[in-house]
């Protein structure tokens, strides 16, 4: 394997993993969002025992997204210098508003949501926790951006001298289609694993406690029953607009990056109507689209791509050809800008077998997590409990299928420009048309050894981050609401002020002034540590 193969292992492995992570952030702290102010508003115990229980799994998510998202930037600069030249004055605008004001925003108000519980107004603190999501949120927005400006550039020209993209208009950058469309399937996907993990959990507490016989504790009950239907209506509606949304993004594909559709249902020839394939076989693997068997529905893809069931859909084939017209059938013959592939002839198309699966993957897995949605709403309808080990172990495991699907919506996006890192925009004309192969973006100082090293050390540290996690969730997750969850902490901070609020925001306990006294318990740093 020479560099570029393993900077791209590195840069998949660290960027899959780190989006495992994103997905519940955002998801989790949208639903966290709505939990904490439904409290505020009724002050009723049920939303601050949901609220306190899954801040907690959203905080350790939080941690372990922070830790694994900075390396990305650092790849940048260490594997794909070239790549960090050439898009530097795009990036460069983007990431600093993603770290100067989006990520601050968050890790800042964050904080105060952390440590402020008891210690400032109620509504204050729950603006701390609002201001934190919606920095996610934007957070999220201009990292989205800059990589669907890497699938559809926008807002630029060509320097004269040197090539490189020069930024004339910012706002067609961050109101790029491309950017709008994927952001809105991201937040509705994320949506998707959050409510699939309220689901899983909540049936796997509520069989639990059934089957262990407890004296029921009717509050806690009932925070169960409704993290579950809270978890799978949100699970039901963010798949109808994951699907909706993901139709809008299809649609533009078809458009910026017709290869990347076709040979996500191996099309290989130009058909009118176009057939959508259900199942394909042969010679995936080989990436020959010559001879492809599928089973298919027809006109399907016609209508995907061009809102009707009779339009010609091209062909990876004809796209092929094209491309080696338009781009040129060789890469330019410098080995200093092009390593081994210089002079060598250039493969258009995407890895078939990974495009047309991890499509695939992605649909299926979000049906998986709709189905269970629905199992959950119909098993919990009127207050029911359900026991089957079948039925509540299989949601609890169904809880990665979201996870999976978001992966492998993330890998079909990105294997499915290859070779290009920068795609060519078809909407202006030819000659004025940006785009970078892979193949030019990486390090030219760069040994395999030393990519070897960092891929192998990154790993390893990654899998360590991934059991820390992993267990971390799985010891609050098992231990369920703990006392610490059933109150608000301290009012005050100093030791004269040794009270707190009771569970209903309403005075009560052993002081003299008709409040409780604290326990080491009750303290702020509990919910944090």
């Amino acid at each position: 394997m020479d560099v570029l193969d393993i900077a791209r292992w590195q840069f998949g492995i660290t960027t899959v993993y780190h989006f495992l992570l994103v997905p519940l952030t955002i998801g989790l702290g949208i639903l966290l969002v709505f939990l904490h102010t439904m409290w505020v508003r009724t002050d009723n115990p049920e939303w601050l025992r949901l609220t306190r229980f899954w801040g907690k799994v959203y905080l350790i998510n939080f941690v372990l997204g922070v830790a694994t998202g900075l390396v990305q930037e650092f790849q940048f600069g260490l594997a794909w210098s070239e790549y960090s030249r050439f898009v530097g004055d795009v990036f460069g605008s983007l990431l600093a508003l993603e770290a100067l004001l989006a990520f601050f925003l968050e890790s800042t108000f964050l904080g105060l949501w952390i440590f402020g519980w008891g210690r400032i107004p109620k509504k204050v603190h729950l603006a701390a926790l609002w201001a934190a999501v919606i920095g996610s949120i934007v957070s999220a927005y201009f990292i989205i951006a800059a990589n669907s400006w890497m699938q559809h550039p926008v807002g630029v020209v060509a320097d004269d001298t040197t090539g490189r993209p020069v930024q004339v208009d910012f706002l067609a950058v961050l109101s790029n289609n491309t950017a709008l469309a994927a952001f809105t399937h991201t937040i509705v996907a994320s949506l998707m694993v959050a409510g699939a993990l309220l689901v899983g959990v909540g049936l796997y507490h509520l069989r639990k406690r059934k089957l262990a016989g407890r004296s029921v504790d009717e509050v806690d009950h009932r925070v169960w029953h409704r993290s579950v239907r809270i978890g799978g209506w949100v699970s039901l509606a963010a798949f109808v607009l994951v699907a909706l949304t993901g139709d809008w993004q299809a649609k533009l594909m078809y458009q910026q990056q017709p290869l990347k559709m076709s040979s996500a249902e191996a099309l290989c020839e130009t058909e009118a109507p176009a057939s959508f394939s259900i199942f394909a076989w042969n010679k995936l693997g080989s990436n020959e689209c010559d001879d492809v068997h599928s089973i298919t529905v027809p006109g399907l893809l016609s209508f995907l791509a061009h809102n009707d069931f009779s339009t010609a859909v091209p062909g990876v084939n004809q796209l092929q050809e094209e491309y080696a017209e338009v781009y040129g059938a060789t890469y330019p013959d410098d080995p200093a800008r092009f390593g081994a592939l210089a002079g060598e002839p250039v493969d258009y198309q995407p890895v078939l077998a990974v495009t047309y699966w991890s499509f695939r993957l992605m649909i299926g897995m979000g049906a998986v997590s709709a189905g269970v949605a629905a199992y959950a709403l119909w098993s919990t309808r009127r207050g029911r409990i359900p026991t089957s080990r079948v039925g509540v172990y299989g949601s609890l495991l169904a809880v990665g299928a979201p996870f999976v699907a978001n992966a492998a919506g993330w890998v079909f996006t990105e294997m499915g420009r290859q070779p290009f890192v920068v795609v060519p925009n078809p909407d202006v004309p030819v000659d004025e048309q940006i785009w970078f192969f892979t193949a030019q973006a990486v390090s030219p100082g760069v040994t395999a050894a030393e990519v070897w090293t960092s891929l192998v050390a990154l790993t390893l540290v990654y899998g360590v981050l991934a059991v820390i996690e992993v267990g971390l969730l799985t010891r609050f997750i098992r231990a369920g609401i703990t006392a610490g969850d059933t109150s608000p902490t301290p009012v005050g901070t100093g030791p004269d002020d040794d009270r707190r609020e009771g569970p209903d925001g309403d005075a009560g306990g052993a002081g003299g002034d008709g409040r409780e006294r604290r326990t080491p318990d009750d303290d702020v740093l509990q919910f944090a540590y």
